[in-house]
């Protein structure tokens, strides 16, 4: 390696690089797109340039972004054309960089319509990623001749870097802006009106209940206790084939293991000493339509044989009966256990596992879902309010707190704390539902060496607290300076200090 010629090149193509990712800052793909094109041609010394990018990583079709320089619209039309054939197809296909010191004489291109016609030259193309996600065409030079090999390393290096960065600005592209609802598509051809949020995440989950509905098999319905599984499980019943007959929900944490059976399958009278008549179970309850099993890994291990045979013929007895019935039911199971960990401790059934198994709806949890909490508090409140005939809406504050929280138990924390705020608001005769309502915690100072003693939410919100009054102090209650170093813009500040119950008149609090 020849250090005196190596060092030049390599800070060059480290300039080059540090360039792109300058460019590749800016929020919108087209200008960076502009910027990148004319430093390549820059740094190559082209007379003209074309760049096109293509999201869909296709070829055969228009470019998702497509930038000209120096080129004609005419010519540019060409260009595009040549998407499909000639040189800019031969890049894409190969996935290697083309390179030629006359078009119109080199024998691969040389009959090509649009090379004729504009008596092309010389010739650099480069694919841009692997697999070829678009490509940069360079045309023309000063001098006579092919680009130099200095010239081809710089647009291969070029293509490299440009395209990880071009990928990641089609994908913010492509993401829906700040506040739209990324589940309005697939909800319309869904029944989920129980179910609250507009996150992307939601939107997945709301696609895997649009593949399980109509399909007459098991699903097992994953996630964290309190992330809504039996909501998920309603909607799914009611997006069904079966959304006309009952869904039937059985905890089975919640029933001793003696009266498992009896609730699941139904009794003969004198079957136990309860049964003093026959006893209809679940199971024929949800004929026509859906059993839920609810934290199914909790099933008494003496019954997972009994649901396994039922689940692989329909059909069942009831306790201390002697005639076989059989039953149309399908069966959604929820659980936030790890059913393969049950199984490897021989809790759970493997063949039971495997035949609810068969498809799976994974609810995440809402620190996943950070843009869901404020449908779901609106939804809450909206509900308590017609429920007792007294609406009580949400403050900005209140609901800047409650999406800044965390939330340990999901759902069913945030449905618990809105429910108290709401209560609360109603005794105090309050216009609205605000933060101190919520987290009570806002309301008293906390009190040195209290944090042991509290609840996660609580000491979370308090670390939030005091961290917004040291960054204040810091800059002198400055509070656009303030916003800047926690990195919030000044007005969703303002939103967080009334959330936190924080004023300069209150000190350290």
């Amino acid at each position: 390696m020849n250090d005196a010629t190596d060092v030049p090149r390599l800070r060059l193509e480290r300039d080059l690089y540090l360039r792109l990712l300058e460019l590749g800052a800016r929020d919108e793909p087209r200008p960076f797109l502009e910027e990148a094109l004319a430093l390549v041609v820059e740094v190559t010394g082209a007379d003209r340039g074309y760049l096109a990018i293509d999201d869909r990583g296709r070829a055969d079709r228009s470019p998702r972004f497509s930038i000209a320089r120096g080129f004609s619209d005419d010519e540019v039309a060409e260009v595009r054309r040549e998407l499909s054939t000639g040189i800019v197809a031969r890049a894409i296909a190969t996935g290697a960089t083309v390179s030629t010191a006359s078009a119109v004489e080199d024998p691969r291109f040389r009959d090509q319509a649009s090379v004729l016609g504009q008596r092309i030259r010389a010739v650099l193309c480069a694919p841009v990623g692997a697999p070829a996600v678009g490509v940069v065409y360079l045309q023309g030079r000063a001098s006579p001749g092919p680009f130099p090999e200095d010239h081809c390393a710089l647009a291969e290096i070029f293509a490299r870097h440009l395209a990880p960065i071009a990928e990641r600005l089609l994908a913010r592209e492509a993401e829906p802006p700040r506040g739209a609802d990324a589940t309005r598509e697939v909800r319309a051809k869904l029944s989920v009106d129980g179910i609250a949020g507009t996150s992307r995440a939601l939107a997945e989950v709301l696609r895997q209940v649009l593949v399980a509905a109509p399909v007459p098999v098991s699903v097992l319905v994953t996630g964290e206790s309190g992330t809504g599984k039996t909501a998920l499980a309603r909607a799914l019943h009611a997006s069904s084939p079966r959304a006309a007959g009952p869904f039937v929900e059985i905890n089975c944490a919640a029933l001793p293991e003696a009266l498992f059976e009896s609730e699941l399958f139904g009794a003969e009278k004198g079957a136990h000493s309860t049964a003093t008549r026959r006893i209809e179970g679940k199971i024929e309850a949800a004929r026509g339509g859906t059993l839920f099993l609810d934290e199914v890994g909790e099933t008494p291990i003496a019954a997972q044989g009994k649901l396994l045979g039922f689940l692989q013929s329909k059909r069942y007895y009831r306790l201390g009966g002697t005639t076989e019935i059989e039953a149309d039911v399908r069966v959604v199971a929820a659980t936030n256990a790890n059913l393969e960990d049950l199984v490897r401790a021989r809790r759970f059934r493997e063949d039971l596992y495997y035949r609810l198994h068969v498809l799976e709806v994974r609810v995440p949890p809402l620190r996943d879902r950070p843009e869901d909490v404020g449908p779901i508090a609106d939804r809450v409140v909206a509900a308590l309010g017609a429920d007792h005939g007294r609406p009580i809406p949400l403050s900005r504050a209140a609901r800047v707190a409650l999406e800044e929280a965390e939330w340990p138990g999901n759902v069913r924390e945030l449905e618990n704390a809105l429910a108290r705020g709401w209560a609360t608001a109603l005794s105090e005769q309050a216009p609205a539902i605000e933060a101190r309502h919520v987290f009570p915690d806002l309301a008293r100072p906390a009190i040195a060496g209290e944090e042991g003693s509290i609840g996660y939410q609580d000491a979370t919100r308090r670390f939030q607290g005091r961290y917004l009054r040291e960054a204040l102090e810091a800059t002198g209650w400055n509070v656009s300076e303030t916003a800047r170093r926690v990195g919030v813009a000044r007005s969703h500040l303002h939103d967080l200090l009334r959330a936190h119950g924080i004023s300069r008149a209150r000190g350290r609090g």
